[in-house]
This record gives C-alpha cells, sequence and structure tokens, in this order.
C-alpha cells in the first residue's frame, strides 16, 4: 500500500493543499480540545456555586422545620412547592417509609432537548448528592448540569457549522490564489515541450513575481543560446556537407590529373626511353652520341619515379562514389531534424557499383537545392524523395503536397538553371510537374559513366 502511494504523483497545488488542510486540521482539533476543557470547567463551577446557594437555603429551610416539629413539615412542603424549580439542582423529598413525596419540576429551558449521550458523559462533572434530614422526611439535593451541558452542545453545533463555513471560505480562497499562482506554470511548461521539439521561438514575459520571473529569465537565456547554437549546428552541418562536396570535386580533379599524367606524359616518357636504348644500341662507336642517349635515359628514369610518385599523391583511397545511397539517407535523415513539420519519406536502392563522385556530388545538389525549395516557398506538409538505380541509369524523385509551381514563377527563383546546367553537363534529363494530387514533383534520371580501371602499367618499361 506505502508503494502505491508513493508512486502517486500529486500536483504543487494539491500539496500545499493539503498542508493547508492538515494545518487546519491541527488548529481546530487544538481549539476544540481547549474548548471542551474550559467549557467543562465552566460547567463545574456553575452548578457547584448553583448547589452552594441551594444547600444553603435548605439548611435554613431544614433548622426551621426541626424547631417547630408541629407546623415546620407543612411549611416546609409549601415552600419547596412555593420554589419549584432550583437552578442546575433536582430536588426531592423522601418519607421515612422512602415514599416519594415531592419531587421538583423539571426546567422549561429549552425543554425536551438533551445533550447526546456522549457529549454529556465528557463535560458533567463529578458532583456529590446533597441528603438533609428533617425529622420525617428526608432531602436529596441532586446537581443537575443537563441545560448546562445542552447550551455548551448548542453552542458546538453553532461553532462546528461557523468553523465548516471557514473552511469552505478558506479553501475557495486558496484555490483561487494558487491557481493564479501557478498558472503561469502551464505557460512555462508549454515553452519547455516547444523547447523539447526542438522549437525555441517562445519567450517567456514578466509574471511580476520574484521566483517566476528568474525562471522565466533564465529560460529565456537558454532557448536564445540553443535557438543561435541550433543555427550554427545547421550552418556547420551546410558547411561540412559543402566542404565534402568541394573535397570530392578534388579527388575527381586529382583522379583526372593522374589520368592524364599517366595516359600522355607516362606513355611518352616510355617512348623516349625506347627511343633512347634504339640509339645505345647502334651509336657504340660514336661516343658522344653514345653519352648523350645515355644521359637521356637515366634523365627520363628520373622523370618516370617523379611521375609514379606524383600518381601516388593523387590517387585518392577507392570506393567513396559508391555509398550515394547512403548519403542521400543521411542528407534527407539531417533535413527532416530541421524541418520536423514537413513529413518526409526517403526510399532508396543500395549502389553495388562506385558512381563516380561527379555523379555523387550531382545527385546531393539536386536534392538539397529541391527539398531547399519545399521548406521555403512550397507550404507542403509531406514530401517523398526516391532514389532508383536501375543499370546504368540514376534515377532521383522529389515530389511533395504544396503549392506546386506557379505559372508565372521564374525559372531562377527554384535554383532551376543550375538545376538543369548540372543534369545537362551529366547528359541527364530533369522534368518538373504536378502530380494528381497536387504539389511539385522533381524527376531527374542520370546515366552512370561507365568505370575507369586506372593502372600504373608502362610506366615502368
Amino acid at each position: 500500500m506505502m508503494t502505491v502511494l508513493r508512486n502517486v504523483s500529486l500536483s504543487l497545488q494539491a500539496r500545499i493543499s493539503l498542508v493547508l488542510t492538515g494545518l487546519l486540521a491541527i488548529v481546530l482539533v487544538a481549539s476544540g480540545s481547549w474548548w471542551m476543557h474550559e467549557t467543562r470547567q465552566s460547567i463545574h463551577e456553575e452548578v457547584l456555586a448553583a448547589s452552594h446557594v441551594a444547600q444553603q437555603w435548605i439548611s435554613v429551610l431544614v433548622s426551621e422545620t426541626l424547631r417547630d416539629p408541629a407546623e415546620g413539615p407543612a411549611r416546609l412542603m409549601t415552600n419547596l412547592r412555593a420554589v419549584g424549580r432550583l437552578r442546575a439542582n433536582q430536588l426531592e423529598v423522601i418519607a421515612a417509609d422512602g415514599k416519594s413525596l415531592y419531587v421538583s419540576p423539571e426546567s422549561t429551558y429549552k425543554a425536551g432537548r438533551f445533550a447526546p449521550d456522549w457529549f454529556a458523559a465528557w463535560l458533567t462533572p463529578p458532583l456529590p448528592v446533597g441528603h438533609f434530614d428533617a425529622g420525617d422526611r428526608q432531602i436529596v439535593l441532586r446537581p443537575d448540569a443537563s441545560r448546562a451541558v445542552l447550551d455548551a452542545w448548542d453552542d458546538l453545533a453553532a461553532g462546528i457549522g461557523s468553523a465548516l463555513a471557514l473552511i469552505l471560505i478558506v479553501g475557495i480562497a486558496v484555490r483561487h490564489a494558487l491557481q493564479r499562482a501557478l498558472s503561469p506554470l502551464a505557460q512555462i511548461d508549454a515553452a519547455l515541450a516547444r523547447g523539447a521539439d526542438g522549437r525555441f521561438d517562445t519567450r517567456l514575459p514578466s509574471y511580476r513575481v520574484a521566483e517566476l520571473d528568474c525562471l522565466a529569465t533564465t529560460y529565456n537565456r537558454l532557448a536564445d543560446t540553443l535557438d543561435d547554437t541550433r543555427a550554427h549546428n545547421l550552418r556547420l552541418e551546410e558547411d561540412q556537407a559543402f566542404g565534402r562536396a568541394v573535397q570530392a570535386r578534388l579527388e575527381e580533379e586529382r583522379r583526372v590529373i593522374a589520368r592524364e599524367l599517366h595516359d600522355e606524359l607516362g606513355q611518352a616518357i616510355t617512348a623516349v626511353r625506347a627511343i633512347s636504348g634504339a640509339i645505345l644500341q647502334r651509336c657504340d662507336d660514336q661516343p658522344q652520341i653514345h653519352g648523350s642517349a645515355q644521359a637521356i635515359l637515366a634523365m627520363t628514369g628520373q622523370m618516370q619515379d617523379g611521375v609514379r610518385t606524383i600518381l601516388q599523391r593523387l590517387r585518392p583511397p577507392a570506393g567513396i562514389s559508391s555509398q550515394l545511397d547512403q548519403a542521400v539517407a543521411e542528407y534527407c535523415r539531417l533535413w527532416s531534424g530541421h524541418h520536423p513539420q514537413i513529413a518526409l519519406n526517403c526510399r532508396t536502392t543500395p549502389t553495388a557499383t562506385a558512381t563516380g563522385e561527379g555523379l555523387g556530388i550531382t545527385v546531393l545538389r539536386l536534392l538539397q537545392e529541391s527539398l531547399t525549395n519545399v521548406a521555403r516557398h512550397s507550404g507542403a506538409s509531406h514530401v517523398d524523395v526516391r532514389l532508383d538505380v536501375t543499370g546504368d541509369t540514376i534515377a532521383l524523385e522529389i515530389c511533395d503536397n504544396g503549392c506546386g509551381l506557379a505559372a508565372d514563377t521564374r525559372p531562377a527563383r527554384y535554383g532551376l538553371i543550375g538545376m538543369r546546367e548540372r543534369v545537362a553537363e551529366l547528359h541527364g534529363e530533369l522534368h518538373l510537374d504536378t502530380p494528381a494530387g497536387g504539389g511539385l514533383r522533381v524527376s531527374a534520371r542520370l546515366p552512370i559513366p561507365p568505370s575507369h580501371e586506372e593502372s600504373n602499367h608502362g610506366l615502368h618499361a
């Protein structure tokens, strides 16, 4: 049971209400205990004082009765009947044979009503019963605190009613005050929830409460820092993407230069070495020509070693261009993280063979430009990206459900000129159309160039 109670999460308002209720209950219990003690003492003093007065009066009547045995008893009964009810006491006259001769009448004050027995037992003080000998009869004086106890009970009932009304008023006032004081927490929670979703566009106002203003200031400073960091990270990721594209372009240029060195300069050096070797075989009797031929042969050997060293530095590691599908999927994942309000569905076909760095960069640039247009201009809520590699062709399709391409929109606005130029350089096709459900579909088909096998064959002649 205790484990279940520990797992119950109470709101701050409920906790404060429970604390206030507990304190109020303690105050009420303490006040009730003090009231019961004071009321019991008051009843005791009141009944005791009334009993003393009644005893003194009865003592006087008894002494007069005993002095006049003939007329005294009759006069005693007349006086008792004339007085009737004694305050806070019950009077009874009993004959010598035990017969009740007289009982004082019941009090007319709140007649017929009595406090509950348990309450009367708590407040009725223990007072002795008085017995007086009046000759041939006995007078019994019994203290009666029932009327005082009934007054206390009525006071308690009225007090409980007032206490309940006070508790109700205090509860309503506390609830209203807590709701007003804690109402900013809902706004703070909403701002934190948006921040947890990666949106830091909410700023908290001043609540004119020192603690809440301190919390709002700290959150606003945190949101500003996170917003700046997010923008910085976005720029950094874009810079890294462009850096990778530039690096890939440099690697492609290195491969082109390496092929040119191998195919052109390497072959030329090999031919010169062959010619100088033939000259050496035919000019043994001509020392000057023979020496020149040997010098040419030695020099071409050094050139060949130098070209081989340059080729080793220019040739990048293999396999970079065979991960186009992973690059597309990774870029879609990053873009979706920056634009969570647009649902993105990315489907790619694994590229089993190298597609070439130039082709890979073109595909990524087409994807980047298209998704940028979707985020900036389309107003779309969903976009599909599909990359298919079939045989010697790569097909890239980006389709959104936005506003589409306006009839009077200039091509330069969407970067169509750059996209068409890139596709044209690789002898591909680029199409823009509106699907049946609306939006814009960008379709590009690019041929995969045949791979070039580079080797050092011919440089070792």
